[in-house]
């Protein structure tokens, strides 16, 4: 499995996006910007399209600050056409949404669910250099806070962009960060 700060692998799958099945790949979607990963175990489930949705709620926050977004589960993207034609709430999805269905992708950043077929929720945030910078992984009975990972992400950008800060605790774009072993920085 992957860790933090490990460089990922290019890939390649097919995507459902805007009406359209394409291939591309983890490098394409990734070219010059940020690339969240959002894995999820199924279409046409209960909670997956709850975080689909708000996902697509925050796209346009999400690609001002320079950052993608790919769905990925072990469906295929026939599927998940299928879903955005049927579900008001995936209609809204215009990031892409990739298709695993041998779940090598899904074993490749330890999501995948050996006796289910299926992926566990995760997220991951990968910076412009292709290098995890943070994931968390849970259970599928419940959602993960789309808010929050563009926090992170943000706090990401931020300590990216100005090595030898760091971001404490719940930090948000303008507050103070801090510079180990000196003081904190920023607006008071």
């Amino acid at each position: 499995m992957i860790r933090v700060n490990d460089r990922i692998t290019d890939f390649t799958l097919e995507v459902f996006q805007k009406d359209k099945i394409s291939k591309t790949s983890l490098y394409k979607l990734s070219k010059d910007k940020w690339l969240i990963i959002l894995f999820y175990p199924a279409d046409f489930t209960f909670v997956c399209p709850t975080e689909l949705e708000e996902a697509a709620n925050y796209y346009s926050k999400f690609q001002a600050a320079g950052a993608e977004i790919l769905s990925l589960s072990t469906d295929t993207v026939w599927v998940h056409k299928a879903w955005h034609d049927q579900s008001e709430a995936i209609k809204k999805v215009n990031y892409p949404m990739g298709a695993d269905p041998n779940g090598k992708i899904c074993q490749n950043f330890g999501t995948y669910l050996e006796d289910e077929g299926l992926s566990l929720r995760a997220s991951f945030i990968i910076n412009p250099e292709h290098k995890l910078k943070a994931y968390e992984m849970h259970d599928n009975d419940i959602g993960r806070s789309i808010s929050e990972i563009f926090r992170k992400l943000q706090a990401l950008q931020y300590a990216f962009a100005h090595k030898g800060e760091v971001c404490p605790v719940s930090w948000q774009p303008g507050e103070k960060t801090l510079k180990p072993g000196l003081k904190l920085v920023g607006k008071i």
